[in-house]
């Protein structure tokens, strides 16, 4: 079997194609959405080699898989072709994040500040990761009004943010750093 190329230069004039054949610009607002997603999971990889306990590593896989489901979603010119199933965000990807923010935020302190960016270099890079995913969901939502979506997604990667401050704050707790809060005197 011949090995496939990595470049196909039919993407030399700014142009890129989309699942189901559409060529758009590669400025298109649908590339905007899912290259932020894709950013957001390269940083979750980054992450990744920052996270002490399996549960939390193993999990991040799950969603760098899902990432890569809204991704596909985001770039599926439904108008031309059906979503895989594999595309597709479910109520229960949601519930599994939501059980997965709970369980962490049960052995965490009650907040009664905001929290500062920092701590422990993997909380400080979960922050990065949360402040990505906060961008790739406004991009999500300026298509929302013109490209057909499942709520399941914008819920999805809205949990997915949630998520990432709580892994942020059980990082430092775990490592034993102090969470920083805003000096609100400032």
């Amino acid at each position: 079997m011949k090995k496939s190329l990595v470049y196909t230069k039919t993407g030399d004039k700014g142009t890129t194609g989309l699942i189901g054949g559409t060529r758009v610009a590669k400025t298109d607002a649908r590339l905007e959405a899912y290259g932020t997603v894709d950013e957001l999971n390269a940083n979750l990889g980054l992450l990744v080699t920052y996270l002490l306990e399996e549960r939390d590593k193993n999990f991040l896989a799950v969603v760098q898989d899902k990432l890569f489901a809204v991704g596909s979603h985001l770039a599926t010119d439904v108008e031309k072709v059906d979503l895989h199933d594999v595309s597709i965000i479910t109520k229960e990807d949601i519930d599994l994040m939501e059980s997965e923010i709970d369980a962490a935020d049960e052995m965490l302190p009650s907040l009664r500040w905001f929290v500062m960016p920092g701590g422990a270099r993997g909380a400080a890079v979960c922050h990065v990761c949360r402040t990505v995913c906060r961008r790739a969901e406004r991009r999500i939502l300026a298509l929302a009004d013109t490209f057909v979506m499942g709520t399941e997604l914008l819920a999805y990667i809205n949990r997915l943010s949630d998520y990432l401050f709580v892994l942020s704050r059980k990082i430092n707790y775990l490592e034993k750093k102090e969470e920083i809060f805003w000096n609100k005197r400032c």
